[in-house]
């Protein structure tokens, strides 16, 4: 079977590689769509953390049940399905606590292990769930909004919030939407090569405003101008976002959430980098910010979502702005790598057939 391999930064190619065999409490899965993901693309970048070469990537994506065993979530052959890419250890202090999204020896699925871009994988049953009718290319971009939704929830996000949402890709467009939808003010931030993604995105997702990053002082002037400013002897200072969140992963952007944050305010790390940052960290006392970390999202996130939109709560197709047959996907790669700013989901067709459009 055909399975896609980064071989080294900015190398992408297809293997020939044996068919998986299933193994007792796992499904033999047929691989219809996959979603290339930030961490993905940092990855063919050579700049994502948890990343070894070479490697098969992909953790987003939608499968067929081609075998299974009788089980308890009734799952059968035939049925389309997402699945939980983020293998925990079972007995960390992590684990154990029930924090299993934060294992401390957590493989997520394309990072620290082989991941989901082959012609078929198997997946332990527990980690499947049904797609509830949903098509494949909407189950495939579950993943991504589960990621930002947990990271969401993190920040405790209320009605009238004002909150900036530092990164204009998927994660952070899904973040973005999921603040929308528990009744806060959102702004989505991005760099000016972004502007026609920002437009895009806000008229999608009937987003507050956007901001276009172009540096700390330009920032500063947004941020006066959409949260109002208060004198404080011969100063006039910038109230601030209730909540910033980073979905990018760099130095320059968490930095960004800090200065853009509110006395009080929270802010929520979901992007993954592998830079440092030497920062005056005496502003996170200053300010008393309430930092959180985001990582991976967990069982009930992806049941939850997964009826959110099937009841048509969200329109998660709207997210999906190209596609990729797998014979292209070193294309896709080499597209999204230079041609970024105006794309925002990229997704990879494992099949030729319509059956499943």
């Amino acid at each position: 079977m055909k399975a896609v391999y980064i071989e080294a930064p900015g190398k992408v190619g297809i293997r020939q590689i044996p068919m998986p065999r299933r193994q007792e409490g796992q499904a033999l899965l047929r691989v219809l769509y996959g979603g290339i993901c930030g961490s993905d693309l940092g990855s063919y970048r050579g700049t994502f953390a948890y990343f070894d070469y070479p490697r098969i990537p992909g953790h987003e994506f939608a499968a067929e049940i081609v075998e299974i065993d009788a089980n308890e979530q009734n799952l059968k052959p035939g049925m389309v399905v997402t699945c939980n890419p983020y293998f925990n250890c079972g007995h960390c202090y992590s684990c154990q606590r029930g924090i299993v999204n934060a294992c401390m020896d957590n493989q997520t699925m394309g990072c620290q292990r082989d991941g989901a871009f082959c012609e078929y994988i198997t997946m332990p049953v527990e980690r499947i769930y049904d797609g509830k009718g949903l098509s494949p290319k909407v189950l495939a971009a579950i993943e991504p909004f589960c990621i930002s939704y947990h990271g969401v929830q993190q920040a405790g996000i209320k009605p009238g919030d004002k909150v900036l949402v530092m990164g204009g890709g998927t994660i952070g467009v899904l973040a973005a939407n999921a603040a929308k939808a528990l009744g806060a003010q959102v702004y989505l931030c991005d760099i000016p090569q972004a502007e026609k993604k920002l437009a895009h995105s806000q008229k999608l997702f009937d987003l507050d405003g956007t901001l276009l990053n172009e540096g700390p002082q330009s920032l500063e002037t947004a941020v006066r101008e959409i949260t109002g400013s208060v004198k404080i002897g011969n100063t006039s200072m910038g109230n601030g976002f209730d909540v910033c969140i980073e979905a990018v992963g760099l130095p320059s952007t968490f930095q960004a959430c800090i200065d853009c944050a509110a006395y009080g305010g929270r802010v929520v790390l979901i992007g993954v980098g592998k830079q440092n940052l030497d920062f005056h960290f005496t502003w996170i006392q200053k300010k008393e910010l309430q930092i959180f970390g985001s990582r991976n999202a967990r069982k009930e996130d992806f049941l939850d979502l997964i009826d959110l939109v099937k009841e048509g709560r969200v329109e998660l197709e709207k997210i999906i702005t190209h596609v990729y047959r797998l014979d292209d996907v070193a294309q896709a790669f080499h597209d999204f790598d230079t041609q970024g700013g105006a794309m925002l989901k990229v997704g990879i067709d494992f099949t030729d057939s319509e059956i499943f459009d």
